[in-house]
C-alpha cells in the first residue's frame, strides 16, 4: 500500500515539473508585420488607382497630365432623371442585340451631315473649314476604343448639354408607352431610331463615351460621360476636326469582338444601306516591300567582285599570249 502512494506521488511531481518547464521555454509564435503596406506587394492606394484608370482613357493629343487638368477644369452635369432612366431602359431591353449600337450612331452621323448639306444649299460659306462630308470608323485594338467620325454640322457647347445630357419628358412617357406594348426586339430597335435616343445605345457596349464636337459657331468641345454623369470642357488641343463629330467609344471587355475589322465591316454594310454619304473603315495590312538600302549594297558587293575578275581576264589574256 505504501508502494503505491510512492508511485502516485512520483508521478504528479513528474507530471508539475514538465508543465513548469513548458511555461518557462520559449515558443514560437505566428506574428503579424506591422506595416504590411509597406511591402512591395502590398495593395496599391485609390489615387494610384485613379492615375492608372486616367491613364488607360487616352485621347490623341493630350498627355496623362493634359487630360487630368482638363477634366479638373471641366463643367461637371448630372443627367436628367428622364435620361437615366431611358438608359437603362435600352440597355436592359437590348442587352442581347447590342449591335445595334452602330446603327444609330452611323444614322446620327448621317443626320449631321444631311444638315450641313441643306445648309450650304443657301450658304456656301458653311462648308468653309471642309467641304468633305463623309463618316470614318476606326477600331484602335491596342486601346480598345471604337471612332466614328463625322464631317457634319457639328455641335455647339449648349447642343452637348441640351442634346445629351436632357430629352423632353413629353418624349419619355411617350417612349416608355410603346416600349411596353413592343413584343419583339425589332420593335425595340425601331422605337429607339423613331425617338431620336439612339446615342444612348453607345453604352451597351461602353463603359465610357467622349464626344468631341466642333461648330461652325462655337469652339471645339469634349463631352465625356461613364453613363451615371457627363461633364463638357473646350477641348485644349483646339479645333482639331475642322467641324463635325467624334464618338470614342472605350469598349467593356466583354465588346472587345467589336473592334475587329471583319465585325465592323459587315455591321457597316448591315447598317449603311440607306445612307447618302461615304463610309470609310480605317485598316492596315502588311506588305514585304524590299528596300532601297538592300540594293545599294547588293550593287556594291557586286562591284566588289568585279574588280578582281578583271584582274583575272588580264591574266588570262597574258596566258593566251604565252601559248601563242
Amino acid at each position: 500500500m505504501l508502494r503505491n502512494w510512492c508511485y502516485i506521488t512520483l508521478a504528479v511531481l513528474l507530471l508539475g515539473f514538465s508543465h513548469v518547464r513548458a511555461e518557462d521555454g520559449d515558443l514560437p509564435t505566428e506574428t503579424v508585420e506591422d506595416d504590411i503596406a509597406a511591402h512591395k506587394e502590398g495593395s496599391r492606394t485609390d489615387s494610384e488607382t485613379v492615375d492608372r484608370e486616367a491613364e488607360a482613357i487616352k485621347i490623341d493629343g493630350l498627355s496623362v497630365a493634359e487630360m487630368k487638368l482638363m477634366r479638373e477644369s471641366a463643367e461637371k452635369h448630372v443627367f436628367q432623371a428622364e435620361v437615366n432612366r431611358m438608359m437603362k431602359l435600352i440597355i436592359n431591353s437590348l442587352y442581347r442585340n447590342k449591335e445595334v449600337y452602330l446603327r444609330e450612331l452611323i444614322s446620327n452621323a448621317s443626320d449631321a451631315l444631311d444638315k450641313i448639306r441643306l445648309l450650304s444649299l443657301t450658304d456656301k460659306s458653311v462648308l468653309a473649314a471642309t467641304e468633305e462630308l463623309s463618316i470614318k470608323i476606326k477600331a484602335d485594338k491596342e486601346n480598345h476604343v471604337l471612332h466614328i467620325t463625322d464631317t457634319g454640322v457639328g455641335m455647339t457647347k449648349a447642343d452637348l448639354i441640351n442634346n445629351l445630357g436632357t430629352i423632353a419628358k413629353s418624349g419619355t412617357a411617350d417612349f416608355l408607352n410603346k416600349l411596353q406594348e413592343a413584343s419583339s426586339t425589332d420593335q425595340f430597335n425601331d422605337l429607339i431610331g423613331q425617338f431620336g435616343v439612339g446615342f444612348y445605345s453607345a453604352f451597351l457596349v461602353a463603359d465610357k463615351v467622349i464626344v468631341t464636337s466642333k461648330h461652325n459657331d462655337d469652339k471645339q468641345y469634349i463631352w465625356e460621360s461613364d453613363a451615371n454623369s457627363y461633364s463638357v470642357v473646350e477641348d485644349p488641343r483646339g479645333d482639331t476636326l475642322k467641324r463635325g463629330t467624334q464618338i470614342s467609344l472605350y469598349l467593356k471587355e466583354e465588346s472587345y469582338d467589336f473592334l475587329e475589322q471583319d465585325t465592323v465591316r459587315d455591321l457597316i454594310k448591315k447598317y449603311s444601306q440607306f445612307i447618302n454619304f461615304n463610309i470609310y473603315l480605317w485598316g492596315s495590312s502588311t506588305k514585304t516591300v524590299e528596300e532601297p538600302i538592300e540594293e545599294d549594297e547588293d550593287e556594291e558587293e557586286v562591284k566588289d567582285d568585279a574588280e578582281p575578275k578583271e584582274e583575272d581576264e588580264e591574266g588570262t589574256v597574258e596566258e593566251d599570249k604565252d601559248e601563242e
